[in-house]
């Protein structure tokens, strides 16, 4: 059996580093770490033990206090991690504030997840920290670093942009490489505001996935439009991996908001084991 890749921080720009887990599949988010004059601002904590331990110890090593945690969004595999930063300041919008004030579905997650069942029990134990700032609107976080309100992938959705890296940090609003799920958001929506984040950075790092940018953003948003549509055909993302349950998911999403219903998809109730 071929041993585990290693995940490293990887220079971006100046100060500007990504954690980049491989295969960026089910619960294998990407994380990032910003420099400033005053310290550290991290984007998204990861999920459990064995991925946001080695990642908060790579931050140790930057040898500079933690200061602000930004949570692109309230999934679990983005925010399972924040404990790992108790000093830090947590921003993030309301929708995740209050998805994260909530007694977490570990069960659902197990039933998606199996792979980290264990684990998620220790994260039902420790829980999450609650966010401390709220971020309603575009805002200048420090004097290099921006965060940016949207919605797509979730109705929460942040991203963070480092203008003068021309660096995106995306959140789940870019997935490169790996299919998008949908189940909480709006196909059509989120193709649609994908032209926006074009014009932000020429470098984006996904949620999941390795580091794009333009090419694969219309990749993700060529996606998203036939997902709206109601059908797939082959196209650059017969590579992706995770199609043969997301596509389900994405197209019932759509079908749903279309005939206006504001639920979760047959599909994605099956997966977490509620239907």
């Amino acid at each position: 059996m071929a041993e585990p890749e290693t995940v490293m921080l990887t220079q971006l720009a100046e100060g500007i580093y990504a954690w980049i887990q491989p295969g960026g599949e089910t619960g294998v988010s990407n994380a990032g770490v910003i420099v400033d004059d005053d310290g550290l601002t991290i984007v998204d904590t990861l999920m459990v033990r064995s991925q946001w331990e080695p990642f908060s110890q790579a931050v140790a090593e930057l040898d500079l206090p933690v200061k602000r945690v930004v949570l692109t969004h309230a999934h679990v595999d983005h925010v399972g991690g924040t404990k790992a930063f108790p000093h830090a300041a947590i921003y993030a919008t309301p929708d995740t504030s209050e998805l994260l004030d909530q007694v977490m579905p570990i069960d659902a997650y197990k039933a998606f997840m199996p792979e980290f069942e264990t684990e998620f029990d220790e994260l039902a134990e420790i829980g999450t920290r609650p966010v401390t700032h709220l971020v309603e609107t575009a805002a200048q976080l420090t004097p290099r670093i921006e965060v940016l309100s949207a919605s797509g992938h979730t109705s929460g959705d942040l991203m963070v942009l480092v203008a003068d890296a021309d660096i995106l940090f995306s959140g789940d609003l870019c997935f490169f490489g790996v299919t998008p799920l949908a189940f909480q958001g709006d196909p059509a929506a989120w193709a649609g505001v994908l032209d926006a984040v074009s014009e932000l950075a020429d470098i984006i790092v996904p949620g999941h996935g390795p580091v794009g940018g333009e090419k694969e953003l219309r990749d993700l948003q060529s996606y998203l439009q036939h997902c709206a549509a109601g059908n797939i055909p082959a196209g650059p993302w017969d590579q992706w991996t995770e199609r043969s349950t997301r596509d389900e998911i994405n197209i019932e999403r759509a079908a749903l908001l279309r005939a206006g219903r504001d639920e979760m998809p047959p599909a994605m109730l099956r997966a977490i084991g509620w239907e």
